[in-house]
């Protein structure tokens, strides 16, 4: 997943990006408000984690000009408010999920796991597919009863075509689920992971659309 987080608290905003990364999701910190919607406009991301108080503005108002024009795209608010009412107000404004700080970072990972569950359609972490049994939450992998170990960039380009069934994605967006905007990008990497993750789970796991893409193969 691609993952914008929106908070000014650059300690917390570190170690949140650094969980983030070590679960082998591409993450994007920006501190204010005006930054995550330029973020938003110029790339497409799988969640969105928004602190309420920051320099620029409310968080709470942010999230509302998200939904008032549409955009479905999963938050989770990571906020000091702790009162009932701002839970309330937080959850009305669209949010899909709300965590108090100080959190543990585990936890947050969690949230982050089954609100993206919900939204791929498979809010049971365990699921089968072929040879494969996934434990999502786990981030782990059985094929044949045999644990397989895949690295956080293999686990991310597998979760991007997990997600997505039958549907073609193109090297670049591959490249966008695996990547922050800032990071230097190999022209072979794509490849080379597809390469991997088939020696790994089998030759028939990715197919390959030549000069198109590639997508998730029948069980």
């Amino acid at each position: 997943m691609r993952i914008l987080l929106i908070e000014d608290d650059t300690v917390l905003g570190a170690a949140v990006r650094d969980q983030i990364a070590g679960d082998g999701q591409s993450v994007d910190w920006v501190t204010r408000l005006d930054a995550a919607g330029d973020a938003m406009a110029g790339a497409a991301y799988d969640l969105v984690l928004l602190d309420l108080m920051l320099p620029d503005g409310r968080g709470i108002g942010f999230l509302r000009t998200l939904r008032a024009r549409g955009d479905v795209t999963p938050v989770i608010i990571l906020t000091a408010l702790d009162q009932v009412s701002d839970r309330i107000e937080g959850l009305n404004a669209g949010a899909d999920d709300y965590l108090v700080k100080p959190f543990d970072l585990s936890e947050l990972s969690a949230r982050i796991g089954s609100v993206a569950r919900r939204y791929t359609g498979n809010p049971n972490p365990i699921i089968s597919h072929g040879a494969l049994e996934i434990d999502l939450a786990a981030r782990s992998i059985r094929r044949e009863g045999k644990p397989v170990s895949l690295t956080a960039r293999e686990w991310a380009l597998f979760e991007a075509l997990l997600s997505r069934p039958g549907q073609l994605l193109s090297k670049a967006q591959l490249e966008e689920k695996l990547y922050a905007f800032d990071a230097e990008v190999e022209s072979n990497t794509i490849e080379v992971h597809v390469s991997r993750l088939r020696k790994k789970l089998g030759p028939n796991f990715i197919e390959t659309e030549r000069g198109m893409g590639y997508r998730l193969g029948k069980p």
